[in-house]
């Protein structure tokens, strides 16, 4: 917070991050976004409602600024009775926004198009580029922000992959997250570090600001690479 972090999401689990953030909203509630929501399960969902109401409770305030149903892989795990909900939820005040988090890219772009969401959490990063086509020319018009998650493939994209060079370059965390928030269209990039250095050398990393065209495609290469190399979807 003190290096300028203000966006923060909440799996509602972690204690230390809900007595930190309970701290800080008592008296500076405006400036941290707050997201956070409903799952999405192989057998059903959480209630958007319930969810809410325990977030609420658990943080001490009053709005969640960033509501999203979670986990949608397929378009009918968002149906409209869902959709209506999250509607419902934001014109009582008790959020400011919602949205969903994704993996299927062409139905974020398709609501994306309809206006049907204030914020799109999907994944972005060198390997997976594949919202460059199915999402982001798609919001020009009602301009939902964008929130962007797994920067390092999972730290494959920190590690040498098969057939890369030996004495080839290898990128560092600060490098992805670096790529990712080169991009115009994102907003946010979530960052999950192990420790305080890790946090640190993160934020640190992005006080050099956007990438140059050569390093951007170096990390193009370096993604095309991995992604060929490991086939797992995350």
């Amino acid at each position: 917070m003190d290096e300028g972090v203000n966006f923060f999401f909440f799996f509602g689990m972690d204690n230390q991050m809900i007595a930190v953030l309970r701290d800080v909203l008592r008296h500076n509630r405006e400036k941290y976004v707050i997201a956070t929501g409903p799952y999405n399960l192989l057998w059903g969902h959480t209630s958007p409602k319930r969810t809410l109401e325990k977030r609420l409770r658990q943080l001490r305030t009053d709005y969640i600024d960033c509501f999203l149903f979670l986990g949608v892989t397929k378009e009918k795990h968002f149906p409209e009775k869902v959709r209506e909900e999250l509607y419902r939820l934001r014109e009582q005040g008790k959020v400011k926004g919602v949205g969903i988090s994704t993996h299927n890219r062409k139905f974020a772009g398709k609501l994306c198009a309809e206006g049907a969401l204030d914020f799109i959490m999907m994944r972005y990063n060198a390997a997976h580029r594949g919202a460059e086509q199915d999402i982001f020319p798609y919001l020009t018009l009602h301009n939902p922000g964008v929130i962007s998650y797994t920067a390092t493939r999972w730290t494959y994209l920190i590690r040498k992959p098969k057939n890369w060079p030996k004495d080839g370059r290898i990128p560092t965390p600060g490098m992805c997250y670096r790529f990712v928030l080169s991009n115009p269209n994102v907003d946010v990039c979530l960052t999950s570090p192990r420790n305080s250095k890790e946090l640190m050398q993160n934020l640190q990393s992005l006080q050099e600001g956007p990438f140059s065209e050569e390093d951007m495609e170096f990390m193009r290469k370096f993604g095309d690479v991995v992604h060929h190399t490991k086939k797992w979807f995350m």
